[in-house]
């Protein structure tokens, strides 16, 4: 089955590849690896919500913005690749979280990233995996993802 087929299953389709908010591309091919930058969890060119997770941003909340920025770092690959059907591994994910400074549940929030993919790619979505809870991000963003995906 074809990933845009997997992904209409799931009720999910590629958002808008999200403009750069600096001086980056939203991705790079080298070798058979697709790096992407961070995604932040914009949706229609817009945050959800702005803020600290543990503080004015709940886990919960924000594992769902993780999830969407993992939508968006697919959308960035693709932008390169041509077609998702291309990956034939998630290699590494790396989540950020904006935290409070007493919030230690970085791993459950970058789960919302880490679980679309395993829902999207199956056993190829299987990947290693840093979540590591930071001051702040751009933007004000609770929560960036970015990926390193195998393809052919």
């Amino acid at each position: 089955m074809s990933i845009e087929k997997r992904m209409a299953e799931l009720g999910l389709e590629l958002p808008a590849v999200a403009k750069p908010v600096a001086a980056y591309v939203p991705a790079v091919v080298a070798g058979n690896h697709v790096y992407t930058s961070g995604q932040l969890p914009f949706v229609d060119g817009a945050l959800p919500a702005t803020g600290k997770v543990g503080a004015s941003v709940t886990a919960e909340d924000a594992a769902g913005y993780a999830r969407q920025c993992a939508l968006n770092a697919l959308a960035a690959a693709a932008s390169v690749i041509g077609s998702l059907d291309r990956v034939t591994r998630v290699v590494k994910v790396v989540g950020f979280v904006a935290s409070d400074a007493s919030f230690t549940g970085q791993p459950t929030v970058i789960n919302g990233a880490s679980e679309l993919l395993g829902e999207v790619f199956g056993e190829i979505g299987q990947h290693a995996r840093s979540a590591v809870g930071v001051a702040v991000l751009p933007l004000d963003s609770p929560v960036e993802v970015e990926l390193v995906l195998e393809f052919a």
